[in-house]
């Protein structure tokens, strides 16, 4: 099984500190890149993530505080990074809920544009979800027949999530071997940002999905409330939710200028 790619797709995962997009750091990246001739490049970096990373977090992992001491922050890589990945789709295991928010959220930290415009993203566990309800370590048993004694290591579970997909696409009839079908396919609600604050309604305009404004437009209440976009610039939301909301507002008030 190869996968029919009309452009590049980065399978990729991360280890944190923790599972908080906002406040948590990345300590491992390990990226596959398959290109669409066949050709396959591999990419893993340690990252140390100027914070302390917690003794539990580290029983699951095994990535230490000792093990990142002397290693580059994200910022000194996100260019590298970002350079591997910009011209490629995105696939990963929950990478929809998790590793791409984060990922963003480092990238925009390190002051590094992060946009999903012209490229889709596979979730594989998504698809494994809907068609079988397991875990990574048992979709890759029941997919590929193979344990996966190195659950937890970026650079393992970016192999197995690839050859997990393979595999999907090989059993299920139903599956197109097309990416764009499979992003579709293994996503959820359409978020205008990577967190879900944000959501599109079935006209396709921005909605807000948590709080006293739930469901409403988001240009809506920006317009009603001016003083609510100042407070959720300043509130704990994840930074491309508050980029997202910035192109909302300056796009209401270029529409108002027209």
């Amino acid at each position: 099984m190869t996968l029919n790619l009309t452009k590049s797709i980065c399978f990729f995962d991360l280890e944190t500190t923790g599972v908080n997009i906002t406040t948590d750091r990345i300590v491992e990246i390990a990226i596959l890149k398959v290109f669409p001739d066949g050709k396959e490049e591999r990419k893993t970096w340690l990252v140390n993530p100027g914070m302390p990373i917690p003794a539990e977090v580290t029983a699951i992992h095994g990535i230490s505080d000792a093990d990142v001491a002397d290693k580059p922050t994200f910022k000194e890589l996100a260019k590298e990074i970002n350079a591997m990945v910009k011209d490629s789709d995105l696939a990963g295991f929950n990478s929809n809920r998790f590793d791409i928010p984060l990922l963003a959220e480092e990238m925009l930290r390190a002051d590094v544009d992060f946009d999903m415009k012209g490229r889709v993203a596979v979730d594989v566990q998504t698809i494994f979800h809907k068609m079988e309800q397991r875990t990574l370590s048992a979709a890759y048993k029941f997919y590929c027949d193979k344990n996966l004694d190195d659950a937890h290591s970026a650079a393992a579970d970016a192999e197995a999530t690839y050859e997990v997909l393979k595999a999907q696409i090989a059993k299920y009839d139903e599956l197109e071997n097309d990416t764009k079908f499979l992003a579709e396919f293994s996503s959820r609600k359409k978020f205008a940002d990577f967190a879900g604050f944000i959501v599109y309604n079935k006209y396709n305009e921005e909605c807000f999905s948590f709080g006293k404004h739930k469901t409403r437009r988001v240009e809506d209440v920006l317009n009603e409330e001016p003083g609510y976009f100042g407070w959720l610039l300043n509130a704990d939301f994840p930074l491309y939710t508050k980029k997202v909301l910035t192109a909302i507002k300056l796009r209401a008030f270029n529409n108002k200028l027209a």
